[in-house]
């Protein structure tokens, strides 16, 4: 991402700030897999929003209105010892060559330096709670000011919440956001359709998944989150992660997994036979959740409410499983009782951005947030109904479907960044039969 959309944003957040203001923003820790072994890093997202910086064990600095330097990064010295060990780290001359800081510090000298950038303001933009062990530096550095008050100096007077302001920033995606969501969207769809077309009876969860994970790293980059790849039962499971069953002939596949673009998240569901072809309850089924998604991108519309496109999908499904005697009852008796919460237990979506689960919030003063241009959400209804599921005929049970999209909040009406991926019955069986 070019670096001037990071100047951008640090520039829009020190305005909301104000003048006598200091933001503190640490990077993500370093996390530890077993002995010896690391996690793959994967930058904080706040963090990564204001600084495009992908090192661990760093410190943004904002201080509106500072003569010296607004935006102050505390980060690893360069060291060719450990580089040569660990790879190559940008220094303080890659801080402010490349990553735009006005001024850097080593990280190892934090404790002598901010604890001075602190003393006299009025407001210290921070977010308590996300980093015990950090938590506790800053209070640390806050206490050493007041414990020299004495001599005059004067601490923070007063702590707010940076994600009020950083997390309603993240929620409208600019140009260069929606890019990289699309790009993301892009590869996550063509490895969508790897799966279907080699999927057979008899494979493994994982040799399915096995498609996604080659896919995204073929392209650069990783999965968003763990790929959900549930066969037959386990797609009745909404977080089933396992994905070691085998595949069996006359069952459904839901897949669930997105991959990451420079941090953005893509996030596609489909589900698909086992063997290419639909049987009647299946497709039934199916098609009930496809009129519902249908109906709930319909709503994402600016000057909706974040929850009508939900509200369209519940109207729908309620109907649907009516009509198919999986509801027994009045559609309006049972959404007002919540009887379809037993087949379709989650929302609708949620906000998609650098999080999968993206920041924002859905309520403003107690009333669902409208939607403006800018915004990216996920629609994705689902149906399931397990094994055993009292009063459901046996044809029903052991289907679990759900069919998820992300989708552009846009003036001209819902911009679906995943609509080139497959999900129309009749098109999903011509591209499994190897005819798309």
């Amino acid at each position: 991402m070019n670096p001037k959309e990071f100047s951008k944003r640090r520039k829009q957040l020190m305005r909301m700030m104000g003048a006598g203001s200091v933001a503190i923003i640490p990077a993500a820790v370093a996390q530890s897999r077993n002995r010896d072994v690391e996690y793959p890093y994967r930058q904080d997202s706040d963090f990564q929003y204001l600084t495009g910086f992908p090192e661990p064990e760093a410190v943004a600095v904002l201080l509106p209105g500072r003569k010296q330097a607004e935006y102050v990064l505390f980060c690893r010295e360069r060291d060719p010892e450990m580089e040569m060990w660990n790879g190559f780290r940008a220094g303080q001359d890659g801080a402010c060559k490349v990553f735009g800081a006005d001024d850097s510090f080593p990280i190892s000298d934090i404790d002598d330096i901010l604890p001075g950038m602190l003393e006299g303001c009025d407001r210290v933009f921070y977010t308590m709670g996300c980093m015990p062990e950090f938590d506790q530096k800053v209070l640390g550095w806050v206490n050493q000011i007041r414990s020299n008050s004495r001599s005059g100096s004067r601490p923070p007077g007063e702590f707010v919440s940076l994600e009020h302001l950083l997390h309603d920033m993240r929620l409208f995606k600019s140009r260069s956001e929606v890019s990289a969501m699309r790009k993301a969207a892009k590869i996550s769809i063509e490895a969508h359709k790897q799966a279907m077309r080699v999927c057979a009876p008899g494979m493994m969860e994982y040799e399915v998944e096995a498609e996604f994970l080659h896919g995204f790293r073929k392209k650069g980059t990783e999965p968003a989150y763990t790929s959900i790849v549930g066969g037959g039962s386990n797609a009745c499971i909404l977080h089933y992660v396992s994905n070691n069953a085998e595949l069996q002939d006359g069952d459904l596949l839901l897949i669930d997994a997105g991959a990451e673009v420079e941090c953005y998240a893509s996030d596609i569901t489909r589900t698909f036979p086992v063997n290419g072809k639909f049987s009647s309850a299946q497709r039934d089924l199916y098609n009930l959740v496809l009129a519902a998604q249908k109906a709930a991108i319909n709503k994402v519309e600016v000057g909706n409410h974040w929850n009508e496109p939900h509200l369209a999908a519940v109207k729908v499904i309620t109907k649907g499983l009516v009509k198919l005697g999986i509801l027994k009852g009045q559609p309006g008796k049972l959404i007002k009782e919540e009887a379809y919460k037993r087949f379709y237990m989650h929302r609708t979506g949620h906000w998609l951005g650098m999080d999968v689960h993206d920041v924002g919030d859905y309520k403003l003063d107690g009333e669902w947030r409208v939607l403006e241009p800018g915004m990216v959400l996920t629609v994705e209804p689902g149906i399931y109904i397990p094994s055993g599921s009292k009063g459901v005929a046996k044809k029903w049970w052991d289907i679990g479907i759900r069919i998820e999209d992300d989708v552009l909040v846009t003036r001209k009406g819902p911009d679906v960044l995943t609509d080139g991926l497959v999900k129309e019955v009749d098109e999903i069986e011509s591209l499994m039969a190897g005819e798309a």
